[in-house]
């Protein structure tokens, strides 16, 4: 961190937190450091910054990635900082991204929030949340808290990954418009194990509806 010092730009949606929430953009629209918020549906292709020359791990770990890598960038939350509820709206892996959120420094006090559900990410963890639903987080450490996040199109290799990894899940009410909205969204991928997928909760949404007969 010590040689990207003073690279750090403050964080343009300054409505939406309280604070210090600085980016280090590593990967953006055009290549351009100063490019902090990604526009992921702009036209602009992603490539390196520069910056990202002096991060050889951080770029080592992105090449890893057998899906199409977006922006990357460095997220530092400082002490005492907070980030408002918001909604990144479409930014979720039915939409076809996923924001992947690798904690290098953090604390306790940190209080990571989606929806009302406290997310707790130890350092060195990988996750995926889903930017699409409410989220918010408070600092209330005494350190700053650094986030490497990563914007990932989702393809078959992304599907699988998801599929292998540990879930966290809780019990929500069915919405079975929201059910048909998922289903429609996989299938416009067009990747075998999107379908996959799709077929799986459009079985289930047909086992959860009433069956009709053909004379009401």
């Amino acid at each position: 961190m010590d040689l990207i010092t003073g690279r750090w730009h403050p964080h343009l949606n300054s409505y939406h937190y309280e604070g210090g929430w600085e980016v280090l953009s590593l990967r953006s629209p055009g290549g351009l450091t100063h490019n902090t918020v990604p526009d992921l549906q702009g036209e602009d292709a992603f490539e390196d910054t520069p910056l990202m020359d002096q991060c050889p791990a951080i770029r080592s770990l992105t090449r890893s990635f057998t899906c199409p890598v977006m922006s990357v960038r460095l997220l530092n939350l400082k002490a005492g900082a907070l980030i408002k509820p918001h909604r990144d709206r479409e930014l979720s892996f039915e939409q076809g991204e996923a924001r992947i959120h690798l904690p290098v420094h953090t604390n306790d006090g940190v209080e990571f929030y989606v929806e009302d559900d406290r997310v707790i990410m130890p350092e060195g963890s990988c996750w995926y949340i889903n930017a699409n639903l409410p989220h918010r987080v408070a600092n209330k450490g005494a350190a700053d808290r650094v986030h490497l996040v990563i914007d990932c199109k989702v393809n078959d290799w992304l599907t699988m990954l998801f599929g292998d990894s540990e879930q966290k899940t809780r019990d929500l009410p069915f919405d079975a418009d929201v059910q048909r909205q998922i289903i429609e969204s996989l299938r416009l991928q067009r990747h075998e194990a999107a379908a996959a997928l799709a077929l799986q909760l459009e079985q289930e949404l047909l086992a959860y509806l009433p069956v009709k007969s053909v004379d009401e």
